[in-house]
């Protein structure tokens, strides 16, 4: 079992009674990373299924009002928002920092950019999201996913206004200070490719149906 601000919650992905998450949600997708342990191939527009990782981490936010983007703008099948952290290469929290002034919905989901296999868990963190705070998705080994994430916008900023400078900020450091609940990883949802092994498995996993 594990404790966190919400209290006890189990690792087989039961989560306490949330608020009812009405209207829409907005979306920002990470996808300005160095991607240095895949010698700073351009990560992004790597394809896995015939999809880029790009477009399959949009796809996944497909009913959001808004889908920004923090990156550099590049191809993507879809209606988005391109905008940059300043400096480019400032860390995750940075980049959700600039990204979440270009989104107005009281629900904000967050996701890695190299989340081939993400979409199912994303109606499931969205529905967990409790009053305040943030649903992360927690994988088997008990282990959170800072960055496949759902935040109430309220305690979003203000995790970032207590945070301080987001240049270099760690994406776990900003959860820390709200209530967290988990949602379970029951199929690897949020295995991401930070590595061309990485990258190979997601190739040679059949599409989910």
């Amino acid at each position: 079992m594990l404790q966190n601000h919400a209290g006890h919650i189990g690792r087989s992905g039961s989560v306490p009674a949330a608020a009812s998450v009405e209207g829409v949600y907005d979306a920002i997708v990470l996808a300005g990373g160095a991607a240095t342990r895949l010698g700073g191939a351009d990560k992004p527009q790597l394809k896995v299924a015939g999809r880029s990782l790009l477009n399959r981490a949009v796809d996944a936010v497909h009913g959001a009002a808004r889908i920004v983007v923090v990156g550099p703008e590049q191809q993507v099948d879809a209606a988005v928002t391109f905008c940059r952290e300043d400096p480019p290469g400032g860390g995750p929290v940075a980049a959700i920092a600039a990204g979440l002034p270009n989104t107005s919905a009281d629900v904000v989901v967050v996701l890695a950019g190299d989340l081939p296999w993400i979409a199912p868990a994303v109606p499931l963190l969205v529905a967990a999201l409790p009053a305040s705070g943030t649903a992360l998705l927690l994988d088997a080994s008990g282990r959170a996913n800072y960055l496949a994430a759902a935040w109430r916008r309220a305690s979003l900023e203000a995790a970032l206004a207590g945070l301080g400078d987001p240049l270099g900020a760690s994406a776990r450091a900003l959860a820390t200070s709200v209530p967290n609940v988990y949602v379970g990883d029951q199929d690897g949802w949020g295995r991401d490719c930070d590595t061309w092994e990485d990258l190979a498995e997601a190739r040679n996993r059949r599409e989910e149906r």
